[in-house]
């Protein structure tokens, strides 16, 4: 039986900071499970796998999304997988969606799901904020971006859900994710022929229009765009909102002067961004042997750069596990780093912002309403799958 840290194991996935410390501490760079792949853990270490593409690959897929019990999944083919040149050039276009003019046009819808929202509120009465603002902000965004149906959402969480837990599923949970991709997949393709029968104002009928060098993008490529945009758009705000409900009821100091000077929400989503980022890895392929710290990485082996250890390490940020909003402001990784920088980061900055602002605004506050989170199930993202929180005035 291997000796080797488990990052899927449960009391690892419940709070993986300790596992994290000590690996920077006594094994910067080591294999790990599942499947023995090497993971480093400290943050110059981390920046340079994540920015290195001469080393590193990114073309990771097949292992982490396409295991042998999947036959298709579009994701593979994604930009989140590719590395230059190809990669260069279908960023630009996909880049296009998330241009400033993004964040102003979604701010209204955002602001008024945020205020749907605490006007269903109910002091002393328990809720899950995941599914009542931490699902609907993201869906809202998503939905008009891609001029996709807003009351989807419930299927939005459902399938975004099912892509992150691909690394992880268990044997009950095959059939399905493949029933979701095979489900998504139909949907977005009716989606693009709708468009192309009568193009509109959002991405989809951006890139149907869009030309690398001068050729059109196909329609596996279309989707396979869309796929990554409702996994990564979706899940990682979710995972984002709760998490900064769930900091700011263990830290009503931190709560109380948020409240009373909202100018400091930046800095609370900054500082959670942070603390407990929801992606967890950044996963490549070494291209070639490669030495880190005096350890020699196979050509070939599967490299686990553990963002949210980097975020920890004590030699870049002092008093590392403490949350402080006064905290002077690093290089975070939380985004990614190097040519695979998160897209969305703007948009998901504001989605944030928008919904703490409409919070922060309310009489009463928030508390933890006692029940211990299930956290979800995925090797690269980490977030919990409820938020269950009560309102006191």
């Amino acid at each position: 039986m291997s000796n080797r840290l488990n990052l899927l194991a449960p009391e690892v996935r419940a709070n993986p900071y300790p596992y994290y410390a000590e690996l920077r501490r006594s094994a910067p760079v080591c294999q790990v499970d599942p499947g023995g792949m090497w993971a480093v853990s400290r943050y110059d270490d981390v920046a340079l796998v994540l920015k290195n593409a001469e080393l590193f690959s990114s073309n990771t897929g097949r292992v982490t999304l396409l295991p042998p019990w999947i036959d298709r999944n579009p994701m593979v083919d994604s930009i989140l997988l590719m590395d230059p040149p190809e990669h260069t050039k279908a960023r630009a276009i996909v880049s296009r969606a998330f241009s400033t003019r993004v964040i102003p046009r979604v701010e209204p819808l955002l602001r008024a799901t945020a205020t749907a929202f605490v006007e269903r509120l109910t002091p002393g009465r328990e809720i899950d904020f995941c599914a009542e603002l931490a699902v609907p902000i993201p869906a809202t965004a998503i939905a008009d971006l891609l001029g996709l149906d807003p009351a989807l959402r419930a299927h939005f969480k459902r399938w975004t859900a099912d892509f992150v837990a691909i690394a992880a599923a268990t044997p009950e949970m095959r059939e399905g994710i493949r029933a979701t991709i095979a489900d998504l997949e139909r949907y977005l393709l009716e989606v693009i022929a709708a468009r192309r029968a009568a193009p509109r104002d959002d991405l989809v009928s951006e890139l149907l229009a869009a030309r690398i060098d001068g050729v059109a993008l196909t329609e596996p490529e279309i989707v396979s765009f869309l796929f990554l945009l409702l996994a990564a758009g979706f899940e990682t705000t979710t995972h984002l909102l709760n998490t900064t409900m769930k900091i700011l009821t263990e830290h009503p100091e931190v709560y109380a002067r948020v409240r009373a000077d909202p100018a400091l929400i930046p800095a609370l989503v900054e500082e959670t961004l942070r603390f407990d980022p929801p992606a967890q890895i950044g996963m490549r392929q070494a291209k070639a042997d490669v030495e880190i710290r005096g350890v020699k990485v196979p050509e070939g082996a599967f490299v686990a750069a553990l963002i949210s250890s980097a975020n920890r390490d004590e030699q870049v940020f002092p008093d590392a596990d403490r949350f402080d909003l006064d905290r002077e402001r690093q290089v975070g990784l939380s985004f990614g780093y190097g040519p695979h920088f998160c897209l969305g980061a703007a948009l998901a900055r504001a989605e944030a912002k928008i919904g703490l602002e409409v919070l922060m605004s309310l009489p009463g506050r928030f508390e933890w309403a006692g029940r211990e989170p299930e956290w979800n199930l995925g090797l690269l993202l980490r977030g919990p799958k409820e938020c269950w929180v009560r309102y006191v005035v």
